[in-house]
This record gives structure tokens, sequence and C-alpha cells, in this order.
């Protein structure tokens, strides 16, 4: 903003000032990214990448492809969501953005420059005007705007890292939700061959006489109901592995991963956790951002304050010259009448704003506490039931199946009672299957609802391994071979 109000001197020394004051908001070398990265570290133990460059992309395909060459667990999964997923890349893209923002907040404007030529035809006099103008407003309100924009940077910094902790998650339970489905599918599938070899023995048996019409009739309708069960479970496996690979943003060979059979099995214990809201209200991101963005708010309401009377406010330089009186020098002041709109409309939306973000944030607190509670709750209960059909129900499923083995061996039991027994065994197969995957979408709602890690070191997961519901899904045992 040129001006003639001061000495030349001091306007120089002035104007330098503000200049060097507004060169020190320049680009950061990380684009606020290092923020997402040391979260993605410390509360997941995983490394999320900003893709910018073709090297950046072929990093990530490199470390994909290393992590798809085995058996996909679950923590491999997440990271594979972290580096390919497209919407979070789209979310880190807001940070760019917000700091593009920051950076023109610390420019000065730019001036203005205005230059006219008139004359008289009555006479010879030929005027120059020259002008160049800045707005001194914008010069004011510079370190307030720089400091709004500086919190909205880091609220955005939040916001991204809440996305990918959002991402991880989507990506864990989607991952659950597939191999828990896997699962099933391939549970159905061993049924429906057990129960197709027990119609065809059936068949046999009555053509010679030794079957009832009635007999034969259930063992149909069994294998018929298994048929239809088994193209059930196994499109509800390829829709679960379709939402998994949706998440993990993969396409083409990429898609071709293995999942491992079975979840991995419960931990062997369950750690109390104490003062999980206070934790909460800590740890959430989203909440930090929250009270970020409530904080901007609070300024840009002082800001509408302190400029509501004042919308222009321009200094100029003025630099005329008429061919027969020679230069004119002087300044221009350009300042909005405020005859009509004294600002009061623009103050009472900068506090309705204020009090929106408010009541935001508390209902914010109030969801989050609530969700923590929840979350917990199906956290203790889910695995309790797991580990009841862990160590009480299948057990005794295995009991009854070895002892009804034996009785078979000794010819003190029929074939199709040895095939009765492994039909009741399905049920409780399935709830144990069942009752596993909600668990591990249990922790990982609550382990979101507190903020993407547990207050506590949790205990270490199991890798898959064939469990006791596996045992009693084999062919071998269904069939006392």
């Amino acid at each position: 903003m040129s001006q003639q109000l001061f000495p030349a001197g001091r306007l120089v020394a002035a104007v330098s000032v503000v200049a060097v004051l507004a060169g020190c908001t320049t680009f950061s070398k990380d684009g606020g990214f290092n923020s997402v990265s040391n979260v993605a570290t410390e509360r997941l133990g995983k490394d999320a990448v900003w893709v910018k460059t073709d090297k950046d992309r072929d990093a990530v395909a490199q470390r994909t492809k290393e992590l798809l060459a085995k058996p996909l667990g679950m923590d491999d999964a997440v990271q594979v969501a972290l580096l390919n997923n497209a919407g979070l890349q789209t979310s880190y893209g807001e940070l760019g953005i917000a700091e593009a923002d920051l950076v023109q907040a610390g420019r000065l404007p730019n001036p203005g420059f205005t230059f006219s030529r008139t004359s008289s035809n009555s006479s010879d006099v030929i005027v120059y005007n020259r002008s160049l103008s800045l707005s001194l407003l914008s010069v004011l309100t510079m370190p307030m705007t720089t400091r709004i924009q500086s919190r909205k940077f880091e609220e955005t910094k939040l916001l991204a890292a809440d996305a990918m902790l959002r991402v991880a998650a989507d990506a864990r339970r989607a991952y659950v939700n597939a191999v828990a489905a896997q699962q099933a599918a391939a549970y159905a599938g061993q049924v429906k061959d057990s129960s197709e070899a027990a119609v065809q023995l059936a068949q046999r048996m009555q053509q010679a006489g030794n079957f009832s019409k009635l007999d034969y009739a259930r063992e149909q309708a069994f294998y018929a109901e298994a048929t239809a069960q088994f193209a059930r479970n196994r499109q509800q496996a390829v829709s679960a592995r379709e939402k998994l690979t949706r998440s993990m943003g993969l396409w083409g060979s990429g898609t071709l991963y293995r999942l491992p059979d079975t979840l991995p099995d419960l931990p062997k214990s369950r750690p109390e956790l104490t003062d999980l809201e206070g934790f909460a209200m800590q740890n959430r991101l989203d909440i930090q951002a929250g009270k970020m963005q409530t904080q901007s708010v609070a300024s840009s309401l002082g800001l509408s304050k302190a400029t509501r009377f004042i919308n222009v406010l321009d200094v100029g330089y003025l630099n005329n010259f008429e061919n027969d009186q020679g230069h004119e020098r002087g300044y221009s002041i350009t300042v909005e009448i405020p005859l009509f709109d004294w600002g009061s409309s623009k103050v009472a939306r900068a506090e309705t704003t204020y009090m929106q973000s408010v009541n935001r944030l508390a209902q914010t607190a109030v969801n989050a506490r609530s969700e923590v509670r929840e979350s917990y709750s199906a956290y203790v209960t889910d695995y309790d039931i797991a580990k009841h059909y862990r160590d009480e129900v299948l057990p005794l499923r295995k009991t009854i199946s070895d002892e009804m083995t034996l009785r078979y061996n000794g010819m003190l039991a029929s074939v199709f009672e040895l095939l009765s027994d492994s039909r009741d065994q399905v049920g409780s197969v399935n709830s144990y299957i069942d009752a596993l995957k909600e668990y591990w979408i249990a922790e990982t709602d609550l382990q979101q609802a507190v903020g993407g890690r547990l207050p506590t070191v949790a205990t270490a997961q199991a890798q898959p391994n064939p469990d006791i519901a596996t045992r009693l899904a084999s062919p071998t045992n269904s069939e006392g071979k």
C-alpha cells in the first residue's frame, strides 16, 4: 500500500517491515503431512504416504506388491489401505489447499496502478494522471488473518489424520468380514459335500429296501438346504472380499491377493481398561479439530468486530502531470462511509457461526463419550461370548462327536446317526465364527472410539491357525474316518 501520509523514509521503512513479516509465511517442505505420518506411526504402527510424484507412486506399488505376495494379514490389509486408498489421498490434498490459504494470508495484497490521459478541445493542455494504491485495511488485518489461517491449517492436519484413522478402521473391519465370510463359505461347502454323500448312501439303501421314504426325504431336504446355504455363503464371501478390495484401493492384478483360511484366535486374556471416556476426550482427533475450529471462529469474530465499520480503506500515491503546469504529487485516501450498513449483520453472522461451532463441539464430545461406552460394552460382551464358544460349547461338541465316532466304529451307531450328529455341529461352528468376527470388529470399533489406539498395550494377536472350529468342521471328523 503505497502512501504519502508519512515522509518517504518512514513509508519505505514501514513497507519493508511488513514485507519482511509477510515473507515469513512460506510453503513448508512436508506440506503439513508429517503430522499425519506421525499419527500413523504412533497409533497404528503403520506408514502413511502422500503420493505426489511418479517416484512416490512407484514406491507404493512396490511396497504393495511385497505385502500381497503372501497371505494377507490384518495389519497388512491396513497398511495396503493406507498406501492405496484414493479417497485418503483426496483428504491429504486438503492439506495443500489449507497451506496455500495460509501462505496467501501472509502475503501483501498487490498494489493497483491507474493511468489516464486527458486533453481539452479549447486548449493544448494535456493531463496525465498516475496513481499507485494499496488496501491499507488488508495490511492492518493481515497478522490476525494469518493467525486464523494458521489455526485452520492445524485443524486440517487433525482432520486429515482422523480420516487416515477411519480408513484404517474400515480396512480392518472389511478384512475381518472378508476372512469370516470366506471361512463360513468353506465350512458350508464341507457341510454340502457331507450331506450329498449322505443322500447318495440313503438312495442306495432305499433301493435295497433298507431305508424308509420318510428318512430318505429328510436327507434330501437337508442336502437341498445345505446347497442353498453354500451358494448364499459363497456370494457373501465374494461381496465381503470386494468391500475389502475397495477399502484397500486395489484393482487389476492386485485383486488376486490371498486371505488366510481362518480369523486370528482370541487373545488369551482381555485387558481391563479404565477411564476410557477421559482418554478419548484427550486422544480423539475430531475433538481436537473441533476445538481448533472453535478457536478459529472466535478469532474471526474478533476480526469482524474490529472491522465492522470499515470495509474499504485504500491509500494511494498520486503523480499527475500537465504539459503546461508540470508535475503534481500527493496522496489519496478512500474510505467507505457507513451510512446504510453499520456492520451489525456481519457481527451477528460471526457470533452465530461461533455458537454453531461451540454447540457442534459439545455434541461431538457427547457422541464420543456415548460411542466409547457402547463400543466398550460390545468389546467385553463379544470377547466373553467368543471365549464361551471356544472353551465350552465347541469342546462339548467335539466330545459328543468323538463318542459318536467310537460308537459307529463299534457298530453301536449307524452312519446316519453319525451324520445327524455332524449336522448338529453346524450351528455351533457357525456361531463361533460369528462370535469371533464380532469380537475383532468390536475391538476395532473401540480403538476408533478412543482415537485409534487403546490406552494400554493390548495382548498380541495370535496368528491365523486352524482352531477347534476348523477341526470340528473337518470332513474326516464328521464321517468318522
